[in-house]
């Protein structure tokens, strides 16, 4: 099977004219995305990719934060936000969207506004309510990719268990004091979160340097639009670990599980 990066270097511009339709590029956007339209292999035709996608944000803390800031900066044409909760004094360390005046807000709608504000010539909505497996399983099929943004396993599990059932790419990321962890999730090409994690890892109120989460929900902005554009080489069956306190990073290849109970081989 071709690589992701031998596919690339077969199509000089990564990207077929046919896969091009849709939105045209503006005066505005030429001008806007100048800098990543010149990326080798990028071109007008990858930020018309952008242009043309649907993305899903689940968790508007730390990562989601950084990761919906970089993707609408970046041209994603439609981003949906959810989360439930209000914004807190103790969030403001790391979650960049989130102000001073925002506190008691939900974080959904805090973020919405800046992001709106950063770049008016995309799609935001916002939602805050109580996000449930149901809840996904509704939502999940009408986005090209979903981010687990989270803090808390139970509903990781239930974003991972919709997306491997409607098929949609998942890009997981968790943080912890100085580092954390990075993998993407491609349903029946890859394993999901549930065989990197068959054990629910226990409740708790980790520790978070505000730095952390900024940086991964970078790479996670990153991995979104290698997937949209099919530039590059996603983390799919790979599980990127950063020690900030050490200064190394980590590659660990990971597998599908053939007992996983969300995507074992039996299915």
């Amino acid at each position: 099977m071709e690589s992701y990066k031998e596919k690339a270097t077969k199509n000089s511009s990564s990207i077929k004219a046919e896969e091009c339709l849709g939105l045209p590029l503006t005066r505005e956007d030429r001008v806007r995305y100048d800098r990543q339209i010149l990326i080798h292999g990028f071109g007008e035709a990858g930020q018309k990719k952008l242009k043309r996608s649907s993305v899903l944000v689940v968790g508007a803390g730390g990562l989601g934060c950084a990761a919906a800031a970089y993707l609408i900066v970046a041209g994603i044409q439609n981003l949906t936000i959810i989360d439930c909760d209000k914004v807190e004094l103790s969030n403001l360390n790391r979650q960049i969207l989130h102000w001073q005046s925002d506190i008691g807000k939900y974080k959904a709608n805090s973020a919405a506004e800046k992001l709106r504000q950063m770049n008016p010539t995309v799609n935001i909505t916002s939602y805050h309510n109580k996000a449930t497996c149901q809840t996904f399983r509704q939502v999940v099929k009408n986005y090209d990719v979903a981010l687990d943004c989270l803090d808390n396993w139970p509903t990781r599990f239930a974003l991972n268990k919709a997306c491997v059932e409607a098929g949609v790419p998942m890009v997981h990321a968790g943080v912890r004091g100085f580092g954390g962890q990075v993998t993407t999730i491609k349903p029946r090409q890859g394993p999901c979160l549930r065989c990197i994690f068959p054990k629910t890892p226990k409740a708790e109120r980790w520790p978070v340097l505000g730095a952390a989460p900024g940086m991964f929900g970078c790479l996670q902005a990153i991995e979104t639009i290698k997937l949209i554009t099919g530039i590059g080489e996603p983390l799919i069956g790979r599980l990127l670990v950063y020690d900030g306190e050490a200064a190394n990073f980590y590659m660990i290849k990971v597998k599908r599980s053939r007992t996983c109970s969300n995507c074992g081989r039996r299915k």
